[in-house]
């Protein structure tokens, strides 16, 4: 008998979702399979659950939620031989359309079903993962101000953008990669997993989550027309055409930003702060279990 546990977050996309018992029924029949239902609370509290259910050794944890929830769950899965399931009913949605996971209740469901695995890489930055991307740069001012407007739609994110390119603060910042140092102060440090943000943006198109590599997109200080050329690349999904980038794909860096002790980081669309200014980012390849 296959175990499943659900892991919802109830508020995802408005709420608008209805993921109950009598759903899971209809899907998964009691003498075929053993599922249980776990319902978050709070912000983190799909860490918590998971980690419970985790104790009873079930074969899947299905994350019911957005890239928020999908991020808490999927962290607490790496390099274990649970598998992730995803049902997308947030906003953004990145990692869901990547791995061309149906918005779709039914579709989603019966993927959880009868998908196939798929072994995907994941990222690492010091004790943290990410599964999408991670950014120093003004992404983590934007998504700091995206959260502070209550608001998830694609409007809000795109008035938080404007903001934060208004205000943003420049750090000096140190790459290290192979050994060789090079000296940065970027608009945007984008570290790429995948090649979908979110709301079906993305600033990495060649990325892939199964080639072993990190796509790492580098801005540098540009000027505010600059700034409103590259946004409009962004939309038009040609951020490629943006002279001033520069593009690597790597398995590993390092990043240390010595004029400040505590940085603020967006991993997989969420607002972070790191007590910390050295950073290792590095690639685990095939370490996350996801049916697709």
């Amino acid at each position: 008998m296959k175990q499943i546990h659900f892991i919802v977050n109830p508020i995802s996309g408005k709420g608008k979702h209805v993921i109950n018992q009598e759903l899971i029924d209809r899907f998964f029949p009691k003498e075929a399979y053993k599922v249980v239902l776990h319902f978050s609370a709070y912000k983190k509290h799909a860490i918590a659950l998971t980690q419970e259910a985790m104790k009873q050794r079930p074969d899947i944890i299905v994350a019911c939620g957005g890239d928020g929830t999908i991020h808490e769950v999927a962290a607490q899965l790496v390099n274990t031989d649970i598998a992730l399931g995803i049902i997308p009913v947030g906003s953004g949605n990145g990692l869901a359309s990547n791995l061309e996971i149906s918005k779709s209740m039914d579709q989603a469901m019966e993927n959880v079903k009868n998908g196939l695995i798929k072994h995907i890489d994941v990222g690492q930055i010091n004790h943290k993962y990410f599964f999408s991307n991670m950014g120093f740069g003004i992404d983590a001012t934007i998504i700091e101000n995206y959260e502070k407007s209550g608001s998830r739609k694609l409007i809000s994110y795109l008035k938080a953008a404007i903001q934060s390119a208004k205000k943003f603060e420049f750090k000096n910042m140190e790459m290290t990669i192979n050994g060789v140092p090079k000296r940065v102060k970027p608009l945007l440090l984008f570290i790429s997993n995948s090649n979908e943000m979110g709301y079906s943006m993305t600033l990495t198109p060649k990325a892939s989550l199964q080639d072993g590599l990190l796509d790492i997109l580098m801005v540098p200080k540009i000027n505010t027309l600059q700034k409103f050329y590259f946004g409009l690349l962004v939309l038009l999904k040609k951020t490629d055409r943006f002279a001033p980038a520069e593009w690597m794909q790597l398995p590993r860096l390092e990043v240390t930003i010595s004029d400040f002790q505590n940085n603020a980081i967006q991993l997989d669309g969420e607002y972070y702060l790191f007590k910390e200014n050295t950073f290792v980012i590095q690639v685990l390849p095939s370490a996350l279990k996801v049916l697709c």
